[in-house]
């Protein structure tokens, strides 16, 4: 044998048959005539006949005949899993296709015959075949935000809010603060329920599990600390406690504390626990993040025209296994964009809860953009680069307590990877498109959004093992219902 031969193997001659079931699946039925199979047999034996170590036998003297006999098992699993791998890899250089998944194959179920042609299946998702269209020349719209600077200190509020407790305030309540505060519950005079020293951040209402207090803004705006103030509301027809369902509820509040986050005020501890030496670092930061968020949101919305324009008429029929497949890394790539655009964990998770809601179409529709901008990115031959590739990962880093090299490692290690490359693959198509289209200009207004109308508190006011004569707060709640709960902002 040859060294060249050695080195690279012959092509595979082989039968390839590809049958379409839909747009985005194909069953390849896959034949290798005897002969091939015969090559691998003796490139196998070839391989171990110079390290062969039996008994009576100098290393690489065994003869060929009790070589075959001896290693005859290990061999053939070689050369069946060579044979598959090699000619997967053949089929799918070959351009018949393009994968967008691993093939779906019974590795194990398929044998290799010890007379004949050896013949195996499998199917495999694929992108569906279309003709590009015509991406020259587009009319968008493009929405300017612009960050001011009442844009910096409003967010920069609200992420001290987020990640700092507060500090003590001798003044009136004002919405935004946070109100540390015993409550007490009764309906017709007899108390249900209660809690103690619960944080609540003052917005216009509070939400509770089993009621919502429509003017809780108003009843605590102006209050001072040691104030107690009373509030009727009605306990909701969802409760738990039929009993209850629409009773009027006499609600108390005793404010314990008020504490509010000022900005200016930040001593050099707390700055340093955030990672800033000072105020005006930290202030430049969020301004570099709301920078950042408005050219996701401005670059979104160039996205979303394109792909509308582009795929009028692209009804692919997507089967329903490939939507499930591809939906946890469609999530992935959405996570990892809004991570590089300076988004937080909580908006995040936020963005996540609300495409799992509606993951199946969200993920057509993404598989169809995704073909669609691939497809365009084939046509002009780009692929990341390993520059692109740092860049990503740095910015995504800069978001948590990771470096670069860590979340490199994560990402490979998740198979995360994939997703990071066609998110940079994609942000790359847009932008060629958007170089040669005619694009308007508009005023797009703040990118923030108003504050919650709500403060969200786990307690039910109406616990299912409470009852009008005695409040019974030492039983357990019935249908895994909680009597008492912690707060949650929403």
């Amino acid at each position: 044998m040859s060294t060249a031969e050695t080195e690279a193997p012959s092509k595979l001659d082989l039968q390839v048959k590809i049958d379409s079931p839909t747009p985005c699946e194909r069953h390849v039925v896959v034949t290798i005539p005897r002969a091939e199979i015969e090559r691998y047999f003796r490139k196998s034996y070839d391989e171990i006949a110079p390290k062969a170590d039996l008994p009576g036998f100098r290393p690489g003297k065994v003869p060929r005949k009790l070589l075959e006999s001896r290693f005859k098992k290990t061999v053939a699993d070689q050369v069946k899993s060579g044979l598959v791998m090699d000619s997967l890899q053949q089929i799918t250089d070959g351009g018949e296709f393009s994968a967008i998944a691993e093939p779906d194959m019974d590795f194990g179920a398929v044998k290799l015959p010890d007379v004949g042609d050896f013949t195996f299946e499998f199917k495999i998702e694929v992108r569906p075949e279309f003709t590009t269209p015509d991406w020259n020349g587009l009319a968008l719209t493009k929405s300017e935000y612009p960050v001011t600077d009442a844009d910096v200190e409003r967010q920069l509020q609200r992420t001290l809010e987020r990640v700092t407790p507060g500090e003590p305030c001798d003044g009136e309540a004002q919405f935004g603060d946070r109100l540390l505060v015993n409550a007490q519950f009764e309906i017709d005079g007899k108390q249900i329920s209660e809690f103690e020293e619960e944080l609540i951040t003052l917005r216009p209402k509070l939400s509770l599990a089993d009621s919502i207090i429509e003017n809780f803004g108003d009843a605590f705006v102006g209050k001072r600390e040691g104030d107690t103030v009373e509030v009727q509301f009605k306990i909701l027809e969802t409760s738990y406690n039929e009993a209850f369902r629409g009773k009027e509820v006499d609600g108390s509040f005793e404010i314990l504390e008020i504490r509010r986050v000022n900005v200016e005020a930040l001593g050099a501890t707390q700055l340093d626990n955030l990672g800033f030496d000072k105020v005006e670092e930290l202030k430049d930061f969020v301004r570099n993040e709301l920078t950042r968020q408005a050219e996701y949101h401005q670059n979104q919305e160039l996205r979303e025209q394109i792909v509308a324009k582009l795929t009028e008429g692209a009804s692919w029929d997507l089967p329903p296994r490939t939507v499930r497949r591809q939906s946890d890394r469609e999530l992935q790539r959405r996570v990892l964009d809004l991570r590089r655009n300076g988004f937080s964990d909580d908006q995040i998770r936020s963005v996540v809860n609300s495409m799992r809601r509606n993951i199946d179409e969200l993920t057509k529709a993404s598989l169809r953009e995704h073909f669609l901008l691939e497809k365009i990115a084939e046509d002009l031959k780009i692929e990341p680069t390993e520059p692109e590739y740092d860049e990503e990962i740095k910015l995504i880093a800069e978001q948590g307590d990771l470096s670069a090299r860590q979340v490199r490692a994560k990402l490979e290690r998740t198979g995360q990877m994939d997703a990071l490359r066609n998110q940079i693959l994609e942000r790359t198509v847009i932008s060629k498109i958007v170089e040669v289209a005619t694009v308007t200009t508009k005023e797009g207004g703040s990118i923030l959004k108003a504050d919650p109308e709500e403060f969200s508190v786990e307690f039910m006011v109406a616990p299912v093992a409470s009852s009008l004569p005695e409040a019974q707060y030492d039983e357990q709640p019935e249908d895994g219902a909680s009597d008492k709960g912690t707060v949650k902002p929403t």
